[in-house]
C-alpha cells in the first residue's frame, strides 16, 4: 500500500454490504486535524446507515465509523491543537473506520496520556447519550426510581451506570440472565427479564418509574408507561425492537406523565456545549475511575462486518469495538 493511501470501511450504496477499500489519505483542511485512528465504537446506528434508513446518513458513498479515538497525527490551517501526538476521541458521525481520518478540531476532546484507546472508542456515544440525556434533559434526582429498558445494550448499560452515581434506585430490564448478570455487575438495584416477566407488573411491584430510559420501542414502551408513577418523564432514545410506539394522550394526561424525545448528535448542529461539557465530564469521571466502558467484543478491521452482525442479532452486551 502507498504511504499516501490508507485502508477504509466503504458503504458505497443503500443497502449493500459495506467493503474494505484502499483510498487516499485525506489532508486535514482548514480548522481541521488530522487523526491516526487507533479504534472505533460500533453502534446501532451503523446499521441504519447501511440500509439509509439513519437520520444523518452521509451522501453514498462513505466511510463508516461514528465515534474514534487516536493520535493527532496532522493540524490544517489556523489550528494550534491539540498538538500532534496527543491522544484523543472524536464523535465525527462518519471516517472512523480508516486508517486515518480528519475532523474538525473544535469537536475533539483530549485525553490523558496513556488512556484506554478501546474504552475511550467507547466511550462517546453510549455514555454522552446517557449524561445528556439523564441529567440535562430528564433532570434525574437522587432517591428516584430509573426504570432502564435495553440495559444489557451500548447505550442501556450506560444509563444503569451513570443511573447509579446520580443516586437513583436503578431497575434494569433484559432479556435472558446473561444480559441481567452484566446490569447487575454496572450498579442495578432490581432485574426484569423481558423474555419472561411482565415489566408492567414487576415495575409497579417495585414501586413504580420515575424516569424510564427507553432505546427499545415497541411493546416495552407500552408496558414501561403503564408502570409510571404520576410526573414521571420517559426518554424515548430509539428503537431496536423496530417498533416506534404509538403514545396514547389520555395516559399522558391522567399521569402528568412527559414524554422526551432524546437525540444525542442532534445537539452538535444547535448546542454543541452540551456535548462537549458533558464528555469533560465524562473524561474527569473515566480518569477517576467512576465509570468503566464494557467492550465486550474487540475486533480488526477486517472483521467490522462480522462485529456489526454482532449487533444486529443483539449477541453483544456494551459496545462491540473495532481496532486499527
Amino acid at each position: 500500500m502507498s504511504p499516501t493511501t490508507m485502508r477504509a470501511l466503504r458503504c458505497m450504496t443503500k443497502g449493500q454490504s459495506p467493503e474494505i477499500q484502499e483510498i487516499a489519505r485525506p489532508e486535514p483542511a482548514k480548522g481541521e486535524l488530522r487523526i491516526k485512528v487507533s479504534a472505533c465504537g460500533l453502534n446501532f446506528a451503523d446499521l441504519l446507515m447501511v440500509q439509509g434508513t439513519y437520520q444523518d446518513t452521509p451522501p453514498y458513498p462513505f466511510t463508516m465509523g461514528m465515534e474514534v479515538a487516536g493520535i493527532v497525527d496532522a493540524l490544517g490551517d489556523g489550528v494550534n491543537g491539540p498538538a500532534v501526538g496527543t491522544p484523543v476521541m472524536v464523535f465525527g458521525g462518519q471516517g472512523g473506520l480508516a486508517e486515518y481520518a480528519c475532523y474538525d478540531a473544535a469537536r475533539v476532546t483530549p485525553l490523558p496520556d496513556g488512556a484506554n484507546m478501546n474504552e475511550a472508542a467507547a466511550l462517546q456515544v453510549a455514555y454522552g447519550t446517557s449524561h445528556v440525556a439523564l441529567g440535562y434533559k430528564a433532570g434525574l434526582k437522587a432517591g428516584e426510581t430509573l426504570l432502564v429498558l435495553g440495559a444489557a445494550g451500548g447505550v442501556g448499560l450506560t444509563a444503569v451506570e451513570i443511573g447509579k452515581l446520580m443516586g437513583a434506585k436503578v431497575i434494569a430490564c433484559a432479556r435472558g440472565a446473561d444480559k441481567l448478570a452484566v446490569a447487575k455487575a454496572a450498579g442495578a438495584d432490581h432485574l426484569i427479564d423481558a423474555e419472561t416477566d411482565d415489566i408492567r407488573e414487576a415495575v409497579r411491584a417495585l414501586g413504580g418509574a420515575d424516569v424510564v430510559y427507553d432505546p427499545v420501542g415497541g411493546d416495552q414502551f407500552k408496558a414501561a408507561m403503564r408502570a409510571c408513577n404520576p410526573e414521571a418523564r420517559i426518554l424515548t432514545i430509539g428503537y431496536a425492537s423496530g417498533e416506534v410506539p404509538q403514545i396514547p394522550a389520555n395516559i399522558l394526561l391522567v399521569k402528568n406523565l412527559t414524554v422526551m424525545g432524546f437525540y444525542w448528535g442532534g445537539y452538535l448542529a444547535f448546542k454543541p456545549s452540551v456535548i462537549t461539557d458533558s464528555l469533560a465530564e465524562l473524561v474527569c469521571w473515566h480518569a477517576e475511575k467512576k465509570i468503566k466502558p464494557h467492550v465486550s467484543n474487540s475486533l480488526p478491521l477486517e472483521q467490522a462486518t462480522e462485529g456489526m452482525e454482532l449487533l444486529r442479532s443483539r449477541k453483544s452486551t456494551g459496545k462491540v469495538v473495532i481496532t486499527l
